[in-house]
């Protein structure tokens, strides 16, 4: 039971040295997620859709 108090205690004072964002740094780094999202979604979508193409080329149905 000691060990567990101690871990709790441990992590309430590591807590406190964390340096929190503030808003607008959140909403940066969300804007930057959102922005990476999508490029990233355009860019599996046009490698599916060629793979796709070569896939009808090369096994005709």
């Amino acid at each position: 039971m000691n060990g567990l108090l101690r871990y709790f205690q441990e992590a309430r004072a590591e807590l406190s040295r964390v340096t929190w964002p503030n808003r607008a740094q959140v909403l940066e780094g969300t804007q930057v997620v959102l922005v990476f999202i999508v490029v990233l979604t355009l860019f599996l979508f046009a490698l599916d859709s060629v793979l796709a193409g070569l896939i009808r080329v090369v096994v005709p149905q």
